[in-house]
């Protein structure tokens, strides 16, 4: 599987290391785990489904949470997955040696099955055996436990189990919630975690002090590679409220920091997932080329899930990311569009995830929003050089209307010997996230752990929406993405043309007579193959595992309104909804129509 050879540390060191490439990290992975009797669950979308708290699935557990807070899932009570993640909020940490905006999480899970033993001693079997995990060098370690606080006590059971597996106690650090408490936001499962460092320095560190592994960690001379999460409370709006039914683990490694010491390298750049990307970004500026390759491959990603450039929402997200490796590119100066930067990644994840299907409309939406901004860049610099002075709220609307990103502001006012007032652009900017419907304020709180009654019954009207627009449409049309909140739906769909007057009021009517008719909503889990072949609807970008849960909208007499593969929640009658308004239909993207609509 793998070739062997000296790592790059120094010869006091030394120890023998798998050189992996990174395909070889997830087979081993899976194959660790599934030896436990773990199932393996393939990665879930970018776009969490039906949950707005958050506008990407940022980790592992986050496509998991019912399961997490008790409700049985069809694979088991143990789960493996590597997790396609994004994260934005360290954008201005890229370019150094291990941030990213997009990431594989390899994480395990115990749903209320084991606790913190097997896990912990799972976490270090797989990270340092040479037979069956990554065969590290377990004097390289460092762990990190909770210190405690007033939602729950200092974690000495980990740091016994730590030391009974042969960790010396002098590299165990008790950190605060800052450091060692996990939660996905402010609602759903949450707990204390331990988290494994591992020495990247090719002379070795040795034994630290709190204050040198601190400073070690700050220095990235010192990587985290693995998280152990132990769910025992649950948190709502914020605050810890309880325990939860059931004791959980969630456990998640990023990929690319495991790949980049397993490959010897002392940065994710150099690893083979991003190397063939930085390999087409000419220029001199090592920041700027490693922006540009990140940016380009989270927008690949995004996009092959369904998510386009727009104001609001993802798109904005998309649309930021974009742009700035545009304004990167071009400090670079690259020549051409950054589509062809976008080629390598076809290759990297060709076997990984359904990527090569999409690669003509992937890059054409990269090439439409690079011309795209590169007019409206040239409008903006025009209005730019008409300032004598720029101010924060100046610098905003740059951004806003120009798409202008703050550091290129920044940039052109000192070529001009001007300052602008970054205090007043960072208040401007909040007042947007607190207004703007691009969610990057996390305006809407709650997701899957704390769903009100609007936001579920709005997700079965989609169910019955998709279904009346393939009656009326026709079986081509499938969903292309989603987003749900407790005020409305959205829907974006496979569609050539403008829907006419008379086809929208059609759907109307569909839908509201399936309401009016109190059809019975009922989860069924049954293998993959079997939902399959009895034409259920399947998410789009999404993988599955062999055991999957579908939704069905039906009639007492078995009759079937629609069929999905889904997480769920939902009313249990359809009678529940209220009446079904469509409010605004329009084109996203060529060949992508977007409904918006409302139950009243």
């Amino acid at each position: 599987m793998c070739e062997y050879r000296c790592s790059f540390y120094a010869t006091s060191l030394c120890d023998i290391v798998f050189h992996m490439k990174s395909s070889d990290i997830r087979q081993r992975f899976f194959s660790f785990f599934k030896k436990r009797n773990h199932a393996i669950i393939p990665s879930a979308s970018l776009v969490p489904k039906n949950d707005p708290s958050v506008l990407f699935t940022t980790a592992g557990m986050q496509p998991l949470v019912p399961y997490l807070l008790g409700q049985p899932h069809p694979a088991g009570t143990r789960i493996a997955s590597v997790q396609k993640c994004v994260r934005t909020q360290d954008i201005d940490e890229i370019g150094d040696n291990t941030h990213d905006t997009f990431f594989e999480m390899l994480g395990n899970w115990s749903l209320g099955d084991y606790f913190k033993e097997e896990a912990i001693r799972w976490s270090l079997e797989f990270l340092t055996s040479k037979e069956e995990g990554l065969g590290l060098d377990s004097t390289r370690l460092y762990i990190t436990v909770f210190a405690g606080d007033e939602n729950a006590p200092r974690d000495d059971e980990s740091a016994r189990i730590w030391q009974s597996l042969g960790i010396p106690e002098n590299r165990i650090y008790y950190l605060g919630a800052q450091n060692n408490w996990w939660s996905p936001g402010d609602n759903g499962p949450c707990g204390p975690d331990s988290e494994m460092f591992y020495d990247v320095t090719k002379e070795g560190l040795g034994d630290l002090t709190p204050q040198e592994f601190a400073a070690a960690d700050e220095a990235q001379q010192v990587v985290e590679i693995w998280n152990d999460v132990f769910m025992e409370f649950e948190k709502k709006d914020g605050v810890v409220v309880g325990k939860l039914s059931q004791k959980n683990v969630d456990t998640g490694a990023g990929l690319e920091r495991m790949a980049m010491v397993l490959q010897g390298k002392n940065n994710i750049f150099e690893t083979d997932l991003l190397s063939p990307i930085m390999e087409t970004i000419t220029g001199n500026d090592l920041r700027s080329r490693r922006i540009v390759a990140d940016h380009i491959r989270t927008a690949v990603c995004m996009i092959a899930d369904g998510v386009l450039p727009s104001n609001t929402d993802r798109g904005y997200i998309l649309r930021r990311l974009l742009r700035r490796a545009v304004r990167f590119a071009d400090i670079l100066g690259v020549e051409g569009s950054l589509s062809a930067v976008a080629e390598p990644v076809f290759g990297i994840y060709a076997d990984v995830y359904p990527i090569e299907e999409a690669r003509d409309h992937i890059k054409g939406v990269i090439e439409q929003e690079e011309i795209k901004f590169r007019q409206t860049l040239q409008k903006g610099l025009r209005v730019f050089e008409k300032l004598d002075g720029v101010s924060g709220k100046d610098a905003f609307m740059l951004f806003s209307t120009y798409g202008f990103p703050l550091e290129m502001t920044v940039e052109l006012a000192q070529e001009k010997g001007i300052i602008v007032d970054e205090e007043e652009f960072k208040k401007e900017f909040e007042e947007h996230q607190k207004t703007s419907r691009a969610g990057v304020g996390q305006k809407f709180k709650g997701g899957l752990a704390g769903h009100g009654e609007e936001t579920v019954r709005l997700h079965t009207a989609h169910h019955l929406l998709l279904s009346a627009l393939q009656k009326v449409l026709g079986s081509r049309v499938h969903q292309r993405g989603s987003n749900i909140t407790s005020e409305r739906l959205r829907i974006d769909f496979s569609f050539g043309r403008k829907m006419t007057d008379d086809e929208k009021k059609q759907v109307e009517d569909l839908v509201n007579m399936w309401i009016d008719e109190k059809l019975v909503v009922a989860r069924r889990d049954m293998s993959k193959q079997e939902a399959e072949q009895m034409g259920a609807e399947m998410e789009f970008g999404a993988t599955y595992g062999e055991r999957v849960s579908v939704y069905f909208v039906e009639r007492l007499d078995g009759t079937r309104i629609s069929a999905e593969f889904c997480g769920g929640p939902h009313v249990s009658n359809t009678g529940e909804l209220g009446r079904f308004i469509i409010k605004k239909e329009e084109a996203v993207a060529a060949g992508i129509r977007r409904i918006k609509a409302v139950l009243e």
